[in-house]
């Protein structure tokens, strides 16, 4: 007979066992499990831009692969920063995904000093997702078919050549600020809503310069009605493989690339972290994954959650001095 708080020794291992056992089972279950419901994959912009397209892309395929649907959700405002912080606010059990940009993760911080979101500590990197280019046009008209005779150019007219962007604080405009202060020039910064009406102008010849997203320019690269001079990732653009880099143009180890990537909230399992992982680099193998996304310009480049946090810590500090150096932050 058990009296009071008594317990015969054989009777403890044996429901103690019982409690571990339990709480093995607990803990494994969700990863287990996992997903068993939808997801959603929030996008800070607004539908049909490169954003919203490379959500898709790796959503329609990677939702057979883990037996549930992956939503895009759009939450666009505020540069990217509205559907980032509800992404950061968001329970971290695995099923709300961020699409994430180097604009809002280390752009916007840079010109702004403070957003609602801490880009290193908020969230669980999934992976990389593409490595996002921008691109150095010129109208037709202007006397220059390379990087280095644009250099001259504005070295000989200082303060007469104007470029224009899709916006402050966008991944051309701090790619460019980024050029300018390499080459030692300074082009007058005619900012835009957009790359669509930017490249409108620049076609009608109302401004002289081009920097802007490579998916922005190329149809009019190819028609004729833009001349490209070079890109600034650290590689060609299967897009317009005969475009040559910074680097190659005069600059070596020149390199101003965005990208997007997946992350969770911060605390989210590990073992969901590398689920998606695993199912997010296997969707952006696949070559019409890979086709669909450089038709835009795109470039698909993948990577461990660990080498994703490394380049989201190296891009914060990085932008943060470029912005400083050119004396964009916002007071």
């Amino acid at each position: 007979m058990i009296r009071g708080h008594a317990r015969h020794p054989a009777i403890v291992v044996f429901l103690s066992g019982i409690a571990l056992t339990a709480a093995v089972q607990r803990d494994a279950w969700p990863a287990e499990a996992y997903p068993v419901k939808p997801i959603r994959m929030v996008v800070g912009y607004p539908p049909g831009g490169a954003n919203d397209l490379v959500a898709r892309a790796i959503a329609t395929r990677m939702g057979p692969r883990l037996g549930q649907q992956v939503i895009v959700e759009n939450r666009a405002g505020a540069a990217g920063n509205i559907g980032t912080e509800l992404v950061a606010r968001a329970a971290p059990d695995g099923y709300t995904l961020l699409l994430a940009s180097v604009a809002s993760f280390a752009m916007s911080p840079a010109l702004l000093g403070k957003v609602p979101f801490d880009p290193i500590n908020d969230f669980a990197p999934v992976t990389q997702a593409v490595v996002v280019t921008s691109l150095l046009s010129v109208h037709p008209s202007m006397p220059v078919r390379s990087l280095k005779q644009l250099v001259a150019l504005a070295k000989k007219q200082p303060g007469a050549l104007n470029y224009a962007s899709p916006g402050r604080g966008s991944i051309a405009h701090l790619a460019s600020e980024l050029l300018w202060i390499t080459a030692g020039i300074k082009l007058n910064h005619v900012p835009y809503k957009g790359g669509g009406p930017a490249v409108v102008d620049v076609v009608a010849g109302h401004v002289e310069v081009m920097f802007s997203l490579i998916s922005t320019q190329t149809p009019h690269v190819r028609s004729g009605r833009l001349r490209a001079l070079a890109v600034t990732s650290a590689r060609r653009s299967a897009a317009l493989p005969d475009v040559p880099t910074v680097a190659e143009s005069g600059y070596p180890g020149f390199e101003a690339s965005g990208w997007l990537g997946l992350v969770f909230p911060a605390r989210t399992q590990p073992s969901v972290v590398d689920r998606i992982n695993k199912e997010a680099v296997a969707v952006l193998g696949l070559r019409e994954t890979q086709a669909q996304l450089e038709d835009l310009g795109l470039d698909p480049e993948t990577s461990t959650p660990a080498a994703f946090h490394a380049l989201i810590k190296s891009d914060y500090a990085r932008w943060d001095k470029v912005v400083r150096a050119a004396g964009l932050r916002q007071q």
